[in-house]
């Protein structure tokens, strides 16, 4: 993601992931006198994780789709924000230092902390193509993402 430039205001993702779960039972239990349930159910809930503290009178999140190609990587960097990743296509192989590398698969998701090195940020494959969304919730101005130096990251595996 270090390839990011700072974007402008984007979809409130804190709204929306709370209005989404606050209707979540309208999805799962919503139908029509006589239809049959759904086989699969409409909404739930793919992850929940607490904020640090933030200027909630400064919020802005700003939503960021990544594309990977085969084998595709980026260098290691920095999110002054906390940032929630959701594996749309393929898989996703990621580790921020002080953590072990995860493969996360589309349809699931992951949460990085604000100023975490993001050592590894990678296409888990060499033959298909990966993407992930990338919500961002920040309280200032800052570039969504910073390069580091690579000799300074190692160090912490």
């Amino acid at each position: 993601m270090d390839r990011i430039p700072s974007l402008g205001v984007g979809i409130a993702a804190v709204l929306l992931a709370a209005a989404a779960s606050a209707i979540k039972p309208a999805w799962t239990q919503a139908r029509a006198a006589g239809d049959q349930p759904a086989a699969k159910e409409r909404g739930h809930i793919v992850l929940s994780h607490v904020l640090p503290s933030l200027d909630g009178a400064r919020l802005k999140a700003t939503v960021v789709e990544v594309n990977y190609g085969p084998g595709e990587s980026s260098a290691p960097h920095s999110h002054p924000c906390p940032v929630i990743g959701y594996v749309v296509a393929g898989a996703i192989r990621t580790q921020v230092k002080g953590g072990q590398e995860t493969i996360v698969k589309s349809g699931e998701s992951f949460y990085e902390a604000p100023n975490g090195i993001h050592l590894v940020s990678a296409n888990a494959s060499r033959t298909a193509p990966a993407k992930l969304i990338a919500y961002f919730v920040c309280d200032h101005d800052a570039p969504l993402s910073t390069p580091v130096p690579t000799a300074g990251a190692a160090g912490g595996k």
